[in-house]
């Protein structure tokens, strides 16, 4: 099945060109928008006051993204620069900004995109998956921020903060259900505990799908996923000027919601679906189940003390999880008894295999070189630390300034089947790892005049981290690796008038030595990336025209040195870790928000990315059955001199239109639209023709009815309403597999609020 020019692509297109058109207007008519405070630099700021480049969802924005029960993933495309994919489901996501990530799976794998949550880096992968809901808002926070939040955030922040507790007693219960099976729910409660001294709040949501994609060989459907995630929290108030915040968390995922590889739907010499692809149906013959599991707590205890013209602050977290992953890896059936029947329209092949050289057997869909099943273990725990003390000066200049400890641990076990007819899973290797950082930091402004502000911050981080064999190959040793690094940041704003500011900044960052140890699992070596650092620079502006439009611009320019990167694949299926010399972006973004009536709000948001990796000899090894571009060495691997980044969109658009029509006795009619474009993106660090994926787009709806007087509303909801088939991803080892996208999921909502 090939993918198709819709009525759904161009109802899109033309929903952009008429909001591209009003936003170009001129006459403006009544309708103000809501002043948006931000948190980026660690204190509460009107976001049109930070130099730096800031997206954020709220409200409507950001809750429609997640009616259908979505994943975090949703928030891919949601905000110019940001995208987001999973090759292991919704458990593992990968986040990337300005262009700039990691394609590594592993769940020790470091990310220049850092997730924080509440306040607190989420650093191993699974731990960046933590369901969103009852959450405040989402920052997206674009350029390095290695100065008050760390290493590991060259690319940027995704930064949510959830509701806290009220002293009134508040909260909304939601429920939707769709196809598919779809149910989703969610709620809130809080309020005062005790006048005056201790508040509270409890809320949870609940996600549950039915297996939806059948598996027509083996009968052992998948897709489906039950989610249920709570937050509890306290806020003590004993005194005026001390407040203490608790609160726990904890989630549990069962079902087979890893991702569903699908073998061949890519032909050579193309990157359009083809005849082997249905969304509804897959062929495997191992993989489990594709079961994702999750047990996960996690503790944050936040610590406000007013002293003076001084906040110390102290935040510290203990997150710990438990993970279980399974696929079916080559996406397909191998046969070696030639007994299995190749279903109507499906292609079908005898290949001899390679690695290893088990002989001849039926394969489909396609030619399948390799059989593998492949799954795995990771125990987690996290515990960071930070205390901080910032100013509150009434004058001209403020500070603040604090220290940061940061550990982790990860026991992690690889199991694999490799070979024709492997459907049982064997133990590979069982790992230890362990990362310990510390950093002091500080950052201050200081206002020259009413006009010009001047904003300068550093911070010294030390980072380790060990790797220990347990049960391994014998060739496998321990290793240690370490750095420090200081990075830096510097920022001048100018105020052209009160609702206007034009600002420059300058910015380093650092991300921290990896290792890459899955190999070991299949008799290959451990390997190592080391540190690589960032020079950012970038200029915008910030503006709130009549306080009904607000419109923000940048542009920046960054080279990575000793670039870390990860070569997945190739036809000996090793994770590879990397560094190139050099690696360079630029760009540019824009967020408009539009207040066009009092019931009518446009925004939408551009995000244009250029990379480019600088390293004129260094080749990673090939696909197995795809049409490479570039040229090889004399090895026979091809060099990756001048290609864009892994996983880097060269353009996103996001577009949203929210109208209310008014009806008697406070009650109203609403519509909500959003839409998200990515544009051409490379899925390996060499480019070929299959795996350089074309533009691809998908749109949500949300309608309604909604009484103001009794606080309930119902609406109908869909998400991917044109139901693209677009793929994301993909396995290159054995043959052209692919994963695709989430179907469409349509259905109907009800809320109350209180």
């Amino acid at each position: 099945m090939s993918q198709r020019i819709s009525i759904g692509s161009f109802i899109h297109k033309l929903v952009i060109i008429g909001i591209g058109i009003s936003l170009s207007m001129t006459a403006i008519a009544q309708g103000v928008l809501e002043e948006v405070i931000v948190t980026a630099q660690k204190r509460e700021q009107n976001i049109q006051d930070v130099p730096i480049s800031i997206s954020t969802l709220s409200g409507q924005r950001l809750a429609s993204k997640f009616t259908a029960g979505e994943s975090i993933l949703a928030l891919a495309g949601s905000a110019p620069g940001l995208y987001a994919e999973s090759s292991n489901g919704r458990h593992s996501p990968r986040f990337y900004m300005r262009g700039l990530g990691n394609a590594d799976f592993d769940q020790a794998a470091s990310q220049p995109v850092s997730i924080v949550f509440d306040e607190v880096p989420m650093e191993l992968v699974v731990l960046k998956s933590f369901p969103v809901f009852d959450v405040d808002r989402v920052e997206v926070i674009r350029g390095p921020q290695g100065t008050l939040f760390g290493r590991n955030t060259t690319a940027g922040i995704v930064k949510f903060d959830s509701r806290r507790p009220t002293e009134e007693t508040e909260g909304f219960a939601k429920i939707s259900g769709g196809n598919l099976g779809t149910i989703n729910a969610e709620a809130a409660l809080g309020g005062t505990l005790i006048d005056g001294k201790l508040t509270g709040r409890v809320s949870f949501l609940t996600q549950n799908r039915s297996n939806w994609i059948d598996n027509d060989f083996n009968g052992v459907d998948i897709g489906g996923y039950n989610e249920f995630a709570g937050r509890v929290q306290l806020l003590w108030t004993p005194t005026d000027d001390f407040t203490a915040l608790i609160m726990h968390q904890r989630r549990d995922l069962s079902g087979r919601s890893a991702s569903a590889f699908r073998a061949n739907v890519l032909t050579a010499g193309s990157n359009k679906l083809n005849s082997n692809f249905d969304r509804n149906t897959v062929y495997f013959d191992g993989g489990g189940g594709n079961n994702a599991d999750i047990k996960a707590n996690g503790t944050t205890v936040k610590l406000d003390w007013d002293v003076g013209d001084y906040t110390l602050t102290s935040i510290t977290s203990y997150q710990d999880a438990d993970q279980f992953a399974r696929g079916d890896i080559d996406g397909g059936v191998v046969d070696p008894t030639f007994t299995a029947t190749v279903p109507a329209g499906i292609t079908s092949a005898t290949p001899a295999f390679t690695i290893p050289a088990f002989g001849p057997a039926l394969t489909f869909p396609g030619n399948i070189f390799i059989s593998s099943d492949t799954g795995g273990n990771n125990a987690i725990k996290q515990l960071t630390q930070e205390i901080r003390i910032a100013s509150n000066f009434d004058g001209n200049f403020n500070y603040q300034f604090g220290a940061f400890y940061f550990d982790d641990e990860l026991s992690t076990s690889t199991e694999f089947g490799i070979g024709p007819g492997a459907r049982d899973t064997v133990v590979g290797a069982i790992a230890f790892q362990e990362n310990t950082s510390w950093a002091i930091f500080a950052q201050g402004d200081y206002a020259f005049n009413d006009q010009v502000t001047l904003t300068a911050g550093i911070r010294y981080t030390d980072d380790e981290k060990d790797y220990t064999p347990i049960v391994a190959p014998p060739t496998q040793t321990a290793i240690n690796l370490s750095d420090d690094n200081v990075s830096w940041n510097v920022s001048l704003a100018y105020a052209i008038n009160d609702d206007s500011q034009i600002y420059t900044r300058i910015a380093s960052g650092f991300r921290a030595p990896s290792i890459q140890a899955r190999n070991a699992a299949f008799g290959g070596a451990v390997t190592t990336a080391d540190s690589e650092t960032i020079m950012s620079y970038e200029i915008g502006y910030k503006a709130d025209i009549n306080d009904r439009i607000r419109f923000n611009t940048a542009i920046f320019y960054y080279e990575i040195d000793d670039m870390q990167l990860t070569a997945i694949g190739g036809a000996g299926n090793f994770t590879t870790l990397l560094n190139a010399q050099e690696g360079v972006g630029y760009g540019v973004e824009f967020d408009v928000d539009w207040a066009a009536t009092d019931n009518l709000i446009l925004s939408g948001g551009f995000g244009y990315n250029k990379t480019k990796i600088n390293d004129d000899t260094l080749a990673v090894a090939l696909c197995n059955q795809c049409t490479i571009t570039d040229p090889l060495n004399a090895n026979g691997r091809a060099l990756i001199d001048g290609n864009p980044f892994q996983h880097a969109p060269a353009w996103t658009l996001n577009a949203e239109l929210s109208y209310v029509y008014p009806l008697s006795r406070d009650n109203e009619l609403f519509f909500f639209t959003d839409w998200k474009v990515k544009g051409d993106t490379n899925e390996f660090l060499y480019e070929s023709i299959e795996f350089d994926f074309d533009t691809q787009f998908e749109g949500g709806l949300r309608a309604g009815y909604r009484d103001n007087t009794k606080n309930y509303e119902i609406a109908l909801f869909a998400r991917n309403i044109t139901d693209e088939e677009n793929p994301i991803g993909g396995i290159d080892f054995t043959n052209n597999t692919s994963y695709v996208n989430e179907p469409r999921v349509w259905g109907v909502e009800a809320s109350y609020r209180f």
